[in-house]
């Protein structure tokens, strides 16, 4: 199997993961970043986002078959292809900031010296690729290239898993040239797995209609869930009923506070934005973004209605990251909650196994704010915990342990982590999400 020199533009979750798990695989790969601080990180061997098992991998191929550089002339003359994992950040209207993505289609061009194979892994909206080829084109008309599309689908927390069992592989070309390339990179014995053969832009399409699928699914069990609690029904058990049905399938059908992260937020809001930008009404993608804004009014209102005053409670919160496995807050519901109890007059302690260096940044420790060494010292003197994040290590707590160093034993699940009866048993009030 041939093995190609892959250059890989950006240092992030996808970046990383990509570019490691690329030199899992053999090929010759250089991970490129403006940030000089996170080369620097990287050079020595310490990877600035916590993915489970990235790491062990970089042990095995560092200086070996993956490299990191700041300088894009040691990127862009040394590969053969070339995947874009840049920023799309969102826009003050929603649509996606793809500035980055300029920057790099200009400053890739000065090294277009034979054919390369440019690929956006990036987020990014329909066109997107045309942009890309006009802008080299413009600022290089002799340039030999092609400009494809292989979306990332990428979960925090499993991302190795998700690089190399995903459920399916999308392949954007332009060229019969571009598709023989991406198909030995995928080839079938590394990547035994359906393959989406499309033009650039149905391949660009996919990612936006994914992922605003499935923050629609999420959306809907939280809007079924706020109903159960007011019928007195369990909404776990509704959604056991719904996904036995292999029309629907059970994932994502998970009630809780909304959805977070890098992704469904800014997805969802570029999808809609595009849609408006050629006259189409996604007023469903509309409503699902805003029940989902509206869980965090939800959970505060159980808060209130469960601790009667917040004002001087003390209150552990359990989990920062907006999933489990990951240091990622962005967007995280946990990130919106704080500040509303703090604006209530409560006292907080805040522990997460992996994010709370991040969440230190915006959320500095002071008189109300405090950051705990352990799940154990999270709740000493406490009125109530508070689970923002679904972690192993909150399913595993020892409860009766922990309820000897609170002062009143209440806690209110944003994930439905536990067995509610079992935890009443333990002598909790216990205050779950769209359940009795």
């Amino acid at each position: 199997m041939k093995r190609f020199k892959i250059g890989v533009v950006g240092a992030g979750y996808v970046g990383l993961t990509t570019a490691i798990c690329f030199s899992e695989l053999g090929h010759h790969v250089i991970c490129y970043d403006k940030d000089t601080e996170k080369i620097k990180k990287l050079k020595e061997g310490k990877i600035p986002i916590y993915e489970p098992g990235l790491e062990d991998i970089l042990k095995k191929t560092y200086q070996k078959n993956i490299f990191f550089t700041d300088k894009p002339e040691e990127i862009y003359a040394n590969s053969e292809v070339i995947f874009i994992c840049v920023g799309t950040p969102e826009m003050p209207d929603g649509s996606a900031d793809l500035s980055y993505i300029e920057a790099c289609s200009i400053e890739l061009t000065s090294y277009l010296k034979e054919y390369k194979l440019i690929v956006e892994k990036s987020t990014v909206p329909v066109r997107t690729a045309e942009w890309i080829e006009r802008t080299i084109k413009l600022y290089n008309p002799h340039a030999d290239f092609d400009v494809a599309s292989n979306p990332e689908f990428l979960k925090e927390g499993s991302g190795i898993k998700d690089f190399f069992q995903p459920d399916r592989i999308v392949l954007g070309v332009s060229s019969e040239r571009a598709k023989k390339i991406l198909l030995e990179i995928y080839n079938e014995k590394e990547f035994p797995y359906p393959k989406i053969i499309t033009d650039v832009k149905t391949a660009e399409l996919i990612k936006h209609a994914s992922n605003s699928f499935l923050a629609l699914k999420i959306s809907y069990i939280n809007m079924v869930a706020n109903f159960c609690e007011k019928v007195g029904v369990d909404v776990d058990v509704v959604a056991e009923g719904m996904g036995l049905d292999r029309r629907i399938g059970r994932e994502f059908l998970k009630a809780g506070i909304g959805w977070g992260g890098s992704c469904f937020p800014k997805d969802v809001k570029a999808f809609i934005k595009m849609a408006e930008e050629n006259h189409e009404d996604f007023s469903i993608l509309k409503e699902a973004y805003k029940i989902n804004e509206k869980r965090i009014d939800h959970f505060i209102e159980k808060v209130k209605k469960t601790l009667w005053v917040i004002k001087g409670k003390r209150l552990a919160i359990w989990g920062l990251s907006f999933k489990p496995n990951t240091d990622d807050i962005r967007e995280s519901p946990a990130i919106k909650i704080i500040p509303r109890l703090l604006n209530a007059g409560a006292y907080l302690k805040l522990y997460d196994p992996e994010a709370m260096e991040n969440t230190k940044k915006i959320i500095p420790p002071n008189v109300n704010v405090n950051y705990a060494d352990s799940i154990e010292e999270s709740v000493k003197e406490s009125h109530a915990i508070l689970i923002l994040t679904d972690w192993d290590e909150f399913k595993n707590a020892n409860l009766p342990t922990l309820k000897k160093y609170m002062i009143t034993p209440i806690i209110i699940d944003g994930r439905n982590i536990y067995d509610p009866k079992k935890v009443r048993e333990l002598g909790f009030l216990y205050v779950p999400t769209g359940k009795p």
